[in-house]
């Protein structure tokens, strides 16, 4: 017998009903109705002035996101040439920590080409980001999941196009709790608020993660300016963005995210980072993640 209950987290957003036994594969999955608008926009998924071109352009920010965090996050060890001071770069002369930046960044740029690092992109869609993930010198390989066997064919067919992705990408058709092995790298972007069961995916997704990797994620507040920008302007209004694809109940407030996650042990919330679409410009960074869409870094410590 399985006896369900709910997670009592205080967040509206994550808290839904979890198996207390073991974990079900209908929990990670996203609705049959979601599945189906996702296939529908398969054969478009790569027309960048088609249906999906928001996402096209929003993946620019997520890998520079993903690139600076990973980055940032290379240890410089005492042992070596690199100087890092003990204070802010800022009461130096702009020339001098110009340089150091510059010989800091070199050094952590060489060391992130020898790490080759696994990768895993869950709800992979059409392949947008996982292929940008697979052009990076130090990702040996990515996986991407995903349940729309229509999104999957478009994004194994593009992938080979090019000998890079081809070699380095493998695509299943499974959902995330079927995945077996852990890695450095997991990226879950536009697809909590897919989904009717945010926590047993966040709770797959974290299990994913190797000790010292990074789970990135993007998703968007439960405010009324989402309302405004991601459904009424972009779907009904001017329709950047195919009618139906989001449903505001399932939007998460990143202050949710952040103090669910912040209950897990051996977790950490490294960087959470608002973002919106500007028209003539594109996606750029803005505010705190507390309004509108966001983007956070979480990383395994234990």
């Amino acid at each position: 017998m399985i006896i369900t209950r709910p997670i009592r987290v205080g967040c509206s957003g994550i808290a839904r009903l979890v198996s207390a036994k073991r974990l079900h594969s209908h929990l990670t999955s996203s609705s049959s109705d979601e599945l189906s608008h996702f296939n529908e926009l398969a054969k478009t998924w790569w027309d960048v002035s088609g249906p999906q071109r928001i996402l096209h352009k929003m993946n620019l920010l997520r890998m520079d996101f993903i690139q600076e965090m990973l980055r940032s996050y290379v240890p410089i060890p005492p042992e070596t040439d690199i100087y890092v001071p003990g204070y802010s770069l800022d009461l130096l002369p702009s020339e001098i920590s110009q340089q150091i930046v510059h010989e800091q960044e070199t050094y952590r740029d060489e060391q992130l080409k020898q790490a080759n690092l696994r990768a895993l992109d869950i709800g992979c869609g059409g392949g947008i980001l996982t292929e940008s993930l697979a052009r990076l010198n130090y990702i040996k390989s990515v996986v991407g999941v995903d349940l729309s066997p229509g999104v999957l064919e478009a994004a194994s067919f593009h992938k080979l196009l090019d000998p890079i992705t081809e070699r380095k990408i493998t695509y299943e058709l499974k959902p995330v709790d079927q995945v077996q092995e852990k890695y450095d790298v997991v990226t879950m972007m536009e697809m909590l608020e897919h989904v009717d069961y945010p926590a047993e995916v966040l709770i797959q997704a974290l299990d994913k993660v190797e000790v010292g990797g990074w789970l990135f994620l993007s998703t968007i507040n439960r405010d009324l300016i989402s309302y405004f920008t991601t459904i009424l302007v972009a779907e009904h209004l001017i329709g950047i963005v195919p009618k139906g694809t989001h449903s505001f109940d399932k939007y998460i407030n990143s202050k949710e995210l952040v103090d669910w996650i912040g209950k897990r042990p051996g977790f950490e919330v490294v960087s959470v980072r608002g973002c919106m679409y500007v028209p003539f410009k594109g996606w750029v960074f803005c505010g705190d993640g507390t309004t509108g869409n966001y983007l956070a870094a979480v990383r395994r410590l234990s």
